[in-house]
């Protein structure tokens, strides 16, 4: 197990070890209240598992599922007899499905990351790199909207760069102190919340302006109330599929068990290698042209070639790795529309002749014939058949068998955003914009009159706003609109205009 803050893990381990006292794990309880279904609940710092325990107890023992990851082994095996499953294993190197736990109980270890040979690359933001950011960051995808937030970190913590993550991801948000203030530690409640559902309103910057006076010891929140005075936090019911929640990486002591149990890596290693040095058998029968050509493009066949015409060839087969370009656009977090560049090897084949036949008027001359890949895998049918190029002036004939390049964008889509109505029936999974983005993107109008669909072709050349309307159903149209010097792009409703 790759630890990412190896010098910091003996002191995790040792002295690093914060469990959430009884009271005041008592009185949190007190704010939550249970909802009709099945109730999935995480805790990433579990312990020896009392906390996330007792939580699902008071929830509902039958109705809850409960999770767990720790880091020591000891701990995580008390840990794995109280929870439902249990991962022993760093944070970092476990897969856990986004938006489907219904509460995360977040207990982080505390403290500064160091710079180490992993340079913290799980870290993303510009403050204080800490443990309780890092694992903030780690952990607050897994919690589905509306979801409940228990974080218990030490006031100090609280900075800008965390209060503000904390004010733009959760709503309904409230601070107290522990019940036992040996750590200095603050519980944080609230649901998570869409960006956009916070972002902007005078409640967001309270809750923000507040967390960094507590960070700064400008104001002492109130202790955990023994009785909890609020509307509770109703942990929502299960949501989505539950498919990933396992460890990237094998312990040693588990390697060794599992290639045990297994009677080695490979139990046929001795008969598969053990037949090296054999010579190598000749084809039942005559090989294709289609064979030959694939041996010979690959390697296998090197030498004089000749001819039942009596023409001789010097040949050498090869083959190199070509990068293929692919666009893919995936939404974010926020809804919009992020696009991603990406580059796939593909093997090409190039062969290589050397003219060498007696008395002809090409003698000494090469010839190369190659495959060129498409550059997108969209585009393979782009068009057939090949080209041969052939410089009088050069004594090297090249036949280049290859298709057209791909298509170009003929505008930039800028800036992608989308209204909030948009956003909310992507959000339900009405329709998919990536689909209807690339149409536009590849001057596709969509359902435009043919007057408008003309527009869109002069105003490509002239520089001016470019409109695609698109009839996803019967009852519904989706528009989009990319702004004259292409800053940005809009999805909208017509009714949204």
């Amino acid at each position: 197990m790759a630890l990412m803050f190896p010098r910091l893990a003996h002191n995790y381990v040792k002295n690093g070890y914060y469990p959430t006292d009884t009271r005041s794990t008592e009185r949190v309880l007190k704010a939550l209240q249970p909802s009709v279904g099945e109730m999935r609940i995480f805790d990433p710092c579990a312990g020896e598992g009392e906390a996330i325990a007792e939580v699902a107890h008071y929830l509902g023992r039958e109705y809850v599922h409960a999770f767990g990851v720790e880091y020591d082994p000891e701990r995580a095996t008390t840990m794995a007899s109280l929870v439902d499953t249990s991962l022993q294993g760093d944070l970092m190197d476990t897969v856990v499905s986004q938006r489907t736990m219904g509460l995360l109980w977040l207990n982080p270890p505390y403290g500064d990351l160091v710079a180490d040979s992993a340079q913290n690359v799980h870290y993303e933001g510009k403050g204080r790199q800490r443990l309780e950011k890092l694992f903030y960051q780690r952990t607050i995808n897994t919690l589905q909207y509306g979801g409940v937030l228990v974080l218990i970190i030490p006031a100090y913590s609280l900075d800008k760069e965390l209060a503000g993550w904390l004010a733009n991801h959760i709503n309904n948000l409230r601070v107290f102190r522990a019940a036992v203030d040996e750590f200095q530690q603050v519980v944080i409640f609230g649901n998570r919340a869409r960006r956009y559902e916070v972002e902007g309103k005078a409640e967001t910057k309270r809750h923000r302006s507040q967390l960094l006076r507590v960070g700064m010891k400008e104001e002492t929140p109130d202790v955990l109330p023994d009785e909890w005075p609020f509307d509770p936090y109703v942990v929502p019911s299960a949501k989505g599929e539950m498919g990933h929640f396992y460890r990237v990486t094998v312990e040693p002591r588990q390697l060794e068990e599992e290639v045990t149990q297994l009677g080695g890596l490979w139990s046929d290693v001795g008969a598969i290698f053990g037949r090296t040095g054999l010579k190598t058998r000749p084809p039942v029968r005559r090989l294709s042209n289609w064979h030959l050509a694939l041996s010979l493009a690959a390697g296998a066949i090197t030498g004089v070639v000749t001819s039942p015409g009596g023409r001789c060839l010097v040949v050498k087969g090869n083959t190199h790795k070509d990068k293929i370009s692919k666009t893919e656009f995936t939404e974010n977090e926020d809804g919009s529309v992020k696009e991603t560049r990406v580059l796939t090897d593909r093997f090409v084949p190039v062969i290589r002749a050397w003219e060498m036949t007696a008395g002809s008027t090409q003698l000494g001359q090469l010839l190369t014939i190659t495959s060129v890949p498409p550059a997108n895998d969209s585009d393979a049918n782009a068009s057939e058949g090949g080209e041969i190029d052939e410089a009088e002036s050069a004594p090297t004939r090249q036949a280049a068998v290859s298709n057209v390049t791909t298509k170009k964008l003929r505008f930039g889509l800028g800036r992608i955003v989308m209204t909030r109505a948009v956003n909310d029936l992507i959000a339900d999974g009405v329709f998919n914009p990536l689909t209807l983005l690339k149409r536009h993107a590849f001057c596709d109008w969509g359902d435009v009159s043919g007057g408008d669909a003309q527009r869109n072709e002069q105003s490509l050349q002239d520089g001016d706003r470019l409109m695609s309307v698109y009839n996803v159903s019967s009852t519904l149209t989706i528009w989009i609109i990319t702004e004259a010097d292409r800053s940005s792009t809009t999805l909208l409703l017509p009714e949204d205009y």
